[in-house]
């Protein structure tokens, strides 16, 4: 039986962050307030010293902690090839800045570290003493357009066995399940002129795997607002989505890959008064969770592509994290 506590991921409020409607400590008092037990600090995003922790802002971490009674629990790091402007970073660059960021989440008493898979398999593997030597599990993180089984994931499993390091698995990042277009998107793209039948179409011909510049092309040749473009392309990248008919095979996936996971990201993009996501399956998401040995924390990640703010649509999420999860603390 899973054991699953709730937090939250201060990148939930980052449009009120950067719109300096949040400081630091109010970012951490929302997520209090909101129902969270621990929070996920992205480093690049709200550490003033980053790539380092410095002395004065883990003293903050910590009176607010004893002030609001959550603390972080988790890291997320930065897996950035595209650093210099003319070529992309060695594997022992990654490295290097991968250590940098096991410090960080270290100092911050984070024993899950969120990281990207641009950190190359290989050089994962050379990662595994150094997460030891801090005692911070590292976690790649299964992000949409992959899936739990899909051929990269499966060479970070080989790792994980090869090395068999306690220290080194996976972060499922629940946008992986879509099977349904991104709200968000498709709520913008109206707003800009397309025509819903002409969003409808797309998102049928993403269904049935027509290539997206003839998707393009046969769209616009049928009198879609040229705005359909952007819908398009996250159709196609980062917010994709698969038939009902692969959820399934992907939820059969997830239990395989389970335990090797550290955390689990529950990344939505839009959460309506009865707590449904429209793309993404949680009730069969967390009933597989429900069901597994999976010991650790569900993280809510808001995606904020409407730019209206998380502060409401966190509180959401975690009341129906907690109600589909059974959770009554």
């Amino acid at each position: 039986m899973s054991t699953v506590k709730l937090g939250a991921t201060l990148f939930c409020y980052g449009t009120e962050y950067a719109r300096y409607e949040y400081d630091f400590e109010e970012c951490v008092k929302q997520a209090a307030l909101a129902g969270a037990t621990g929070y996920e600090i992205v480093g690049t995003q709200m550490l003033p010293s980053y790539p380092n922790v410095s002395d004065e802002f883990l003293g903050l971490v910590q009176r607010l902690k004893a002030k609001y009674g959550i603390g972080p629990v988790g890291y997320g790091a930065n897996n950035d090839k595209g650093m210099m402007h003319d070529r992309n970073l060695t594997d022992d660059e990654m490295l290097a800045d991968t250590i940098i960021d096991l410090k960080a989440a270290h100092k911050l008493g984070c024993k899950v570290m969120r990281s990207q898979y641009m950190l190359s398999p290989e050089a994962f593997e050379r990662l595994a003493p150094y997460a030891e030597l801090y005692d911070v599990r590292v976690g790649i993180e299964i992000h949409n357009p992959e899936s739990p089984l899909s051929p990269l994931m499966r060479r970070y499993l080989e790792v994980i066995k090869k090395t068999n390091s306690k220290h080194l698995g996976f972060v499922p990042d629940f946008g992986c399940f879509a099977i349904a277009p991104n709200k968000a998107h498709w709520i913008k793209a109206l707003e800009a002129g397309v025509a819903e039948e002409h969003l409808e179409m797309a998102a049928e011909m993403r269904y049935q795997g027509v290539p997206l510049e003839e998707a393009r092309e046969d769209l616009l040749a049928k009198g879609a607002h040229p705005a359909i473009n952007a819908a398009l392309q996250g159709m196609y990248g980062f917010v994709q989505f698969k038939p009902k008919s692969e959820l399934s095979r992907m939820l059969e996936e997830l239990k395989e890959i389970l335990p090797y996971s550290f955390e689990l990201h529950g990344k939505f993009h839009y959460l309506g008064e009865d707590l449904v996501e429209p793309s993404i399956p949680y009730p069969e998401i967390l009933e597989v969770i429900k069901a597994s040995d999976f010991d650790g924390y569900l993280i809510c990640e808001y995606e904020d592509e409407l730019y209206c703010g998380g502060t409401e649509f966190t509180k959401r999420q975690l009341s129906m994290a907690k109600s589909l999860l059974e959770v009554t603390e």
